[in-house]
């Protein structure tokens, strides 16, 4: 088997540098990516770690098939101790970084320690230096990869930095390649930042390897056929994800006003269909056929003329709906300014909307607000608070700590309106309205999010086939409480294995939609050698999601953190949980058994 290449470790504290192989009994256990960063993180990361320590481990890990002949096979997944959560952080990012990365021969890099200095990480084909980087300090994403890519002398370069964000250790910080590719949830740029590495800076190869055979060209065909005839691929790769905002509002589960309602009257004004007439050019990340990604020129008004990139479904919703902003104008221009600053668009969005929540309720006076007057809607004060949150002043110094840090601050019952499941900002459903997600915020590995554990089968499966699965088609029904513990269970394990293989799971989840593993099986057996079938994949992904709980098990978390904020006590959790934990095979108090996961 083609287990891919060498993991790259780096002390930034000294300099020094190692490199050792990715095992066949590693790729067998973990995959690669999400799952392998699991297994060496779960070995190697001692409780009591600080999350912006030198002892804390930064991660970036490409997939099994990352950057291969794999159609979708762009993705990249980092890992550390979050310090959103003081458990696993985890983010997944697509581009072309990961494939550069395997281009070299790396399949994952593990960076420690903190060095005395700004330093910027380059790897040349099979060589790897650190560099000097204080000159970078204080440019925003944009900038600093402009000005890396000019030093070098090279266009093709690929980068993953951080920016201002990262540098002031706001806790959601990200990383960033490109204008518009995030690693975006649970404050990777903040580590990234703490360990003073403004980038690491890839000159790949161009080969991807050995031609495949007529038989392996013939499984990548079928996949690729696969993604272009699903239903939605139209309207995905003309669109993007910001063409689902409006399908949101009318399946009623929008997050409204830090969720305050499920509906939203500027939806349609949101909509990627509405964007449209701004896109000047559509382009998406390495080896995929649905090119979702764009860039945008508005005509008119304040950013007329600005090259910005259209957002994807989750910042439309955060930065619109959750807000009360209707101007996709300014939507458009805040996500963009996050990811120039640095910041994840979720968290900040959502920490922007419990403030002007708090003030609304008259739970956080104007005295704490330095003279700003918080409303809906009000995008010339949402600007402002992302600028404060980037430099850590005025009221922008309490959000940049996130949610549930800033309502233990604010106290008078702020933490009542605070969405975050331990510790991480909620994303765009609104939980009281689809019980799987509700289900999946509370138990996801990572914390309040929807991504790690994508339960589109909820809503996208017939009825006969989760009665086929789950023993009862309400599982489908996103309003009833019966089957979600298995159907959660199917979701995150599809989704680890997913972020395992390197794989997007906008073409897998939201196009093909079968979340059943069989192509993905076909395509390992293709392009690795090994024997795969939808069991061993199903196995290894259970393997990988009780690593992660393992893991926030011993750093400190206990099953009473599996819950939703208060303001969701009308959610009916407890029986999905029980449910859910049965389905794992869990105690009653959440606890895998340790021998039978690690195996």
């Amino acid at each position: 088997m083609n287990f891919g290449g060498q993991i790259l470790e780096t002390d930034l504290s000294s300099g020094s540098q190692s490199r050792s192989g990715v095992t066949p009994d590693m790729a067998r256990k973990y995959l690669g990516g999400r799952g392998l960063n699991a297994g060496i993180l779960y070995d190697r990361l001692a409780p009591g770690t600080a999350p912006l320590g030198p002892d804390n481990l930064l991660m970036l890990s490409c997939g099994l098939l990352t950057g291969t002949h794999a159609p979708v096979s762009a993705r990249l997944h980092v890992n550390a101790l979050s310090p959103q959560t003081g458990l696993l952080g985890s983010s997944n990012v697509g581009g072309g970084f990961g494939a550069a990365l395997r281009s070299c021969g790396i399949q994952s890099l593990i960076i420690r320690g903190q060095s005395p200095k700004w330093v910027c990480l380059f790897i040349d084909g099979g060589r790897a230096e650190l560099r000097d980087a204080e000159p970078l300090v204080g440019l925003d994403t944009w900038e600093t990869q402009q000005q890396i890519r000019a030093d070098i002398g090279d266009r093709r370069l690929k980068m993953m930095v951080i920016g201002p964000g990262g540098e002031n250790g706001v806790r959601f910080a990200c990383m960033m390649t490109d204008r518009d590719h995030a690693a975006g949830r649970t404050g990777m740029g903040a580590v990234m930042g703490s360990k003073k590495l403004k980038a690491v800076v890839i000159r790949g190869r161009r080969e991807r390897g050995q031609r495949p055979d007529d038989a392996t060209r013939a499984v990548l065909t079928r996949y690729v056929k696969k993604i272009r005839n699903a239903g939605d691929f139209k309207a995905f790769s003309t669109f993007g994800g910001a063409g689902y905002v409006k399908w949101c509002d009318d399946m009623g589960f929008m997050a409204t006003r830090n969720y305050r309602e499920s509906r939203f009257e500027g939806a349609e004004a949101l909509d990627g269909k509405h964007l449209r007439k701004y896109v000047t050019r559509s382009r998406g990340c390495y080896h995929c056929p649905v090119q979702c990604k764009a860039e945008m020129k508005f005509d008119r008004g304040r950013f007329k003329d600005m090259t910005l990139a259209r957002p994807e479904f989750e910042p439309m919703i955060t930065f619109g709906a959750k807000c009360g902003l209707s101007d996709p104008e300014t939507v458009v221009f805040l996500d963009n300014l996050c990811s120039r600053l640095g910041i994840d668009s979720i968290s900040t969005g959502t920490v922007i909307a419990f403030a002007i929540d708090l003030y609304e309720r008259g739970i956080l006076r104007p005295e704490q607000c330095g003279g700003l007057q918080l409303r809906w809607g009000d995008g010339a004060v949402m600007e402002t608070l992302v600028r404060q949150i980037v430099a850590r002043k005025g009221l922008g110094k309490l959000l940049s700590q996130g949610v549930r840090h800033a309502a233990a601050v604010i106290g008078n019952s702020a933490e009542r309106f605070a969405p975050h499941v331990k510790g991480l900002e909620l994303t765009a459903y609104n939980p009281r309205e689809i019980m799987g997600t509700a289900l999946a915020y509370a138990v996801c590995n990572r914390g309040g999010d929807f991504n790690n554990v994508y339960a589109s089968l909820e809503y996208g499966w017939p009825a006969g086939r989760a009665e086929r699965e789950f023993g009862t088609s309400e599982a489908v029904d996103i309003h009833a409480i019966r089957g979600k513990g298995a159907l959660i269970r199917w979701a995150a394990i599809v989704n680890a294995v997913l972020d395992s293989l390197g794989l997007c799971k906008v073409p897998v989840l939201s196009l093909i939609g079968r979340f059943d593993l069989r192509d993905e099986a076909e395509l390992v057996s293709a392009l690795t050698g090994w024997p795969s079938d939808v069991a061993r994949l199903f196995e290894i992904g259970e393997r990988i999601v009780n690593t992660e709980r393992l893991f926030n098990l011993r750093h400190g978390m206990t099953g009473r953190d599996d819950r939703l904020p208060p303001m969701f006590d009308d959610v009916p959790l407890a029986p999905m949980l029980k449910d859910f934990y049965a389905a794992m095979g869990w105690d009653e108090k959440g606890r895998p058994d340790t021998d039978r996961v690690i195996r």
